[in-house]
Formats: structure tokens, C-alpha cells, sequence
């Protein structure tokens, strides 16, 4: 017997095109002597359709599209995954069909309550299990949730099974993979039942679905892993009543994992939004030539289009080493100076406000200015042309708000939302390893908003290894203070660090969706009130949740 996995990206909302796209997996499914296809969690709709499930007709079409895919399906069983109405209640629903019928409906059991996917919402809950046979073998479904969060023992008589096939909408974050792979040899451990995972593929605003689709036998061995961040069809052959060790494409590394999500990313967020292109501010600087290089890969040179906007305070380097990306990577660049329209604002608003011009008694308000006037520009080009601007601010300056509002953060989509610091230096060592194409000054340098006279980003705040340190402790392990100072962090840093990531919540609500790529990013899953009078850094001792 063979098993297809349909490792699909579908799109939400494209019914009858995701319903296209299944047909076409069973037909290959088919021609490869597959007897039973597996797809994703809400294949049919898209994963996840949120609100559109609160739209009567968005579930009215799902269930008619169903109903005419099933009366296309021939001898082969196709599991589909789909939202399902019955007797007046919507469930995250998986449906068995064969020779143009739908032989059962299974409701998913347990519902995601997580930040990403607040199922319980939209979804009533099922409350039965579903095993069916076929060619002697008993299968049993799980969707998602209901295998990673499921009593295990205590809802189906295992002694009856043979395989279990689970159909997921897992989202990538760094070292996702792992805790899958630990999670279902527990289950093994206690079941000794062999598990077929089929994973979603393709990005969604601000999740990527990494597929990484794999099956592990009745021992707890691994016999295939499917391609990560992209579609394929994977056969698994099955001998008495166990997956045969077929194909295993190794894993990659995390930073290259981190890459292929992020282009995978911005990639899908283009088209799936009908972008014909993007833009960006190419500065000389670290973020922007790894957002360039993201760009490039996952759209092509034709797509992109780049800006230097240089001012009094840009170096010569910085200069030359944008264009010299841009020549490496055949983008079209533009160079447009900044300096007479900052000095018209600076004339202006001194005159009409009376605002001293002396260096001496200025703040960040010229700072902003110059950053203000690059987005205008970029924001001007992007209505001319209808291409999105990609923002390339990163994870580290997004917590500690060293960002401008209608400046830097101006755009559609932010590519290095998620990124710190430290790890934009270690993806832009990878790309360069695969071919260079960031200059390795770019890399080299002390990093500079070059928006005054020897700027350097260390000015204010702790070297990017420490900074990126308490970040993640506090955001993404969600350690107090205390613990964080443990860690042998100075408790000045500490204390400026978190009260800065506070301060700055207002400015994260405003900034444009971005690529989550960590367990905590800044989009769905920190949902942190903007005033607040609870003080953080001044109650060390006990944990904030």
C-alpha cells in the first residue's frame, strides 16, 4: 500500500483554487500508485481564515466547493481538511472521501487556543474519534492541536490502531522541528503506533508554514522528512502495517532554516497580495543588504527596485557599497540626496517655531526628520509604482524603539521584524557562503543610522550580543529581571533594556506586519496593554505571567 502526503501551500480565502490544487495532488497521488492522499489542517479554506469563518457564505462556499471536489474523486481516499457546519455549529473539520462520496466527517477535539490560532472562537469542539480501514489497516485522524495537546491513552482505545494521520497547520519558529519530532516519539513511547504527519506549506501575513512533513514507525524511527519551505508530494510505501524507510532529505541548519522562511515569506505576502514588486531604502548598512538579499531571492531581480537616500551625515562607503550590492545583483538603484529637502525642514521649522538650529540644542528631532523624509520618498514611489515597500528594521531596534514612526517604519511589510541583531550578521554570513552578494565592508562595520556626526548604534545602548541577550530572555523565555541579572547581565543594562521595551509598545503597534520567525515575535503572540503602570524592571523577584 502507498500513502500520499500533500505538502500544499494554499492560499485563504481561494476556495475553488485550493480545491483545484488538491485535485491536482491526487491525480499525481494517483499516478504513483497511491491508494489513500492526506492534506493539511483547512486545506480547503486556507489556514487560518479567522474572521472569514464569521461570513455564512465564506462557510456556505467551502461546503459546496467540498461537495463538488468529492464527486471528482475516483477509487483513491482523499483526507481532506476543511471547516465544516453541522447542526448549527462550525468545527475545524476533516473529511474521508472515495468514489465521489463523502464516507465521514471527523471534528477536530481539541482547539488552539494560542495567540496564532485562537480556534476556540471560531470552533465548537468535536467530541468523537475517528478510526476507518483500509486494505486491513486501521487508521486513526488527528487534526493539529489534537495530537500536540491531546491525552493521549485516554481517548481511543490504541490497541486498535495501526497508523495515525495527522493533518496540521504547524507554523514555523527556530527549532520547531525538534520539539515535533520529541512530541510524537512520546506518543510512539506510550502507543507503539506509527504517525504520517502532513504539514501546511507557504506564508500567511505574518506565520510561514514550513512543511517539513515526516513519518516515524511503531519504534519511534524516523523513515521520511519531507522538503522544508516548499510543495512536493511525498509516497510513503507501507508493509505490514508499517511506513517502509523511504525519502529523508536532511535537515538544515537553523540560521539557513531562518533564510528559506523569510523568503519563503515575503515571497507569498507579494503575491498572494498582488504586489507587482517592492522597494526598498538601501543604506550601505547591514539590515537593508540582508533585506535586499531576502528580496532577491525569493522575487528576482525584476522585482526590486532599491533607493540610497544619502545626507550630509552618509559616508563615502556607504555609497559605494550600495552600489556595489546593487551591480552584484543586477537591481535597478536610484540614488536621491536628502540633503536639501532636511535643510528646507529644518529652515522651515525653525522659522515658523521658533526652534534653535544649533546642534547643541538639538534631541532626535533632526534624526527623525531625515528618516521621515526617506519614507515620504519611498512611501511616493511605491504609489507611483504600486510596489510595496519593505521595511528593514530589525527584532532588536523594533524592542527598544530605536525606530521612527513614519520614517524606517514606513512600508507594507517588515522583513526583519523577528530578526535580532546578532542573527542579521549570521544570515548574511550564510547568503555569502552560497555566492556572495553582500560585501563583506557592509558586514565588517560598526552598524550607524548615520543620521548625525559619528553616529554609531553603541551610543546608547549595550553591544548588540548583550542587548540581543535580554531581549530574548525577557521576550521570548519571559524571565524577570532577577533571572535575567543571573545570567551574569549588568542590572543598569537590565533595567534600561526592559523599561525601553516597555516605552516602546506604542510604536510596535504601528509598525507593518512582519515575518515571525522566533517562539515570541512582536506581532500576535506579545500582546503587551500600550499604558501601564505596572513597572517591570522594579519587581524583580517574581515572574511576570
Amino acid at each position: 500500500m502507498y500513502i500520499a502526503i500533500a505538502q500544499i501551500n494554499c492560499t485563504v480565502g481561494d476556495i475553488t483554487g485550493n480545491a483545484a490544487k488538491i485535485l491536482a495532488a491526487v491525480k499525481q497521488a494517483e499516478q504513483a500508485g497511491a491508494t489513500l492522499i492526506i492534506t493539511p489542517e483547512l486545506a480547503l479554506s486556507g489556514y487560518p481564515p479567522a474572521d472569514l469563518l464569521l461570513r455564512e457564505t465564506f462557510c456556505q462556499l467551502c461546503q459546496h466547493v467540498l461537495t463538488e471536489l468529492a464527486k471528482t474523486i475516483g477509487n483513491i481516499t482523499l483526507i481532506v481538511g476543511h471547516p465544516s457546519f453541522d447542526e448549527d455549529k462550525l468545527y475545524n473539520a476533516a473529511s474521508v472521501i472515495r468514489n465521489g462520496e463523502i464516507l465521514h466527517t471527523y471534528h477536530k477535539r481539541i482547539l488552539n487556543k494560542s495567540p496564532f490560532f485562537n480556534e476556540s472562537y471560531y470552533f465548537d469542539a468535536g467530541t468523537q474519534p475517528y478510526i476507518f480501514e483500509l486494505e486491513g489497516i486501521r487508521f486513526g485522524i488527528d487534526i493539529c492541536a489534537d495530537f500536540w495537546l491531546g491525552h493521549l491513552p485516554a481517548e481511543v482505545d490504541y490497541t486498535h490502531l495501526d497508523i495515525v494521520l495527522v493533518l496540521n497547520a504547524s507554523a514555523y519558529h527556530i527549532n520547531k522541528q525538534v520539539s515535533r519530532y520529541q512530541a510524537t516519539h512520546q506518543f510512539i513511547k506510550h502507543t507503539g503506533i506509527a504517525v504520517i504527519h502532513t504539514n501546511l506549506v507557504g506564508g500567511q501575513d505574518e506565520l510561514v508554514f514550513d512543511g517539513a512533513s515526516f513519518v516515524m514507525n511503531g519504534q519511534g524511527e524516523l523513515t521520511h522528512q519531507l522538503e522544508e519551505f516548499a510543495e512536493t508530494i511525498g509516497l510513503i510505501e507501507i508493509q505490514n502495517k508499517q511506513p517502509v524507510t523511504g525519502k529523508l532529505m536532511p535537515a538544515q541548519s537553523p540560521v539557513a532554516s531562518v533564510y528559506q522562511a523569510l523568503c519563503l515569506g515575503v515571497r507569498d505576502y507579494v503575491h498572494k497580495n498582488g504586489f507587482p514588486g517592492v522597494l526598498l531604502g538601501l543604506s550601505g548598512g547591514v539590515d537593508s543588504a540582508l533585506a535586499l538579499a531576502i528580496a532577491f531571492d525569493a522575487l528576482g531581480a525584476d522585482q526590486i527596485k532599491t533607493v540610497m537616500m544619502p545626507s550630509q551625515y552618509t559616508a563615502g562607503i556607504s555609497l559605494e557599497d550600495a552600489n556595489e550590492m546593487a551591480e552584484l545583483l543586477k537591481i535597478k538603484h536610484i540614488e536621491c540626496s536628502i540633503e536639501p529637502l532636511f535643510d528646507l525642514y529644518l529652515k522651515k521649522i525653525a522659522k515658523d517655531f521658533q526652534i534653535s538650529l544649533d546642534p547643541a540644542d538639538f534631541n532626535t528631532m533632526p534624526e527623525n526628520i531625515q528618516a521621515r523624509i526617506r519614507g515620504t520618498l519611498l512611501m511616493a514611489l511605491s504609489n507611483y509604482t504600486g510596489a510595496m515597500v519593505l521595511t528593514t528594521g530589525n527584532k532588536s531596534e523594533l524592542a527598544v524603539g530605536y525606530c521612527t514612526l513614519y520614517g524606517d517604519m514606513a512600508g507594507g511589510f517588515a522583513v526583519l521584524k523577528d530578526v535580532s541583531k546578532t542573527l542579521v550578521y549570521q544570515l548574511c554570513e550564510y547568503r555569502n557562503q552560497i555566492q556572495r552578494v553582500i560585501p563583506e565592508r557592509i558586514i565588517r562595520r560598526a552598524p550607524t543610522a548615520e543620521l548625525r556626526l559619528n553616529q554609531t548604534d553603541q551610543d546608547n545602548l549595550p553591544a548588540y550580543e548583550i542587548l540581543d541577550g535580554i531581549i530574548e530572555a525577557y521576550v521570548e523565555k519571559n524571565l524577570t529581571p532577577a533571572e535575567i541579572i543571573a545570567l551574569h547581565y549588568d542590572q543598569a543594562d537590565v533595567t534600561k533594556v526592559i523599561q525601553l521595551i516597555h516605552m516602546n509598545e506604542y510604536k510596535r503597534r504601528q509598525s507593518p506586519p512582519g515575518i515571525r520567525i522566533t517562539r515570541c515575535d512582536f506581532g500576535t503572540a506579545w500582546r503587551y496593554p500600550i499604558g501601564s503602570h505596572y513597572k517591570a524592571w522594579a519587581t524583580p523577584l517574581m515572574s511576570e505571567h
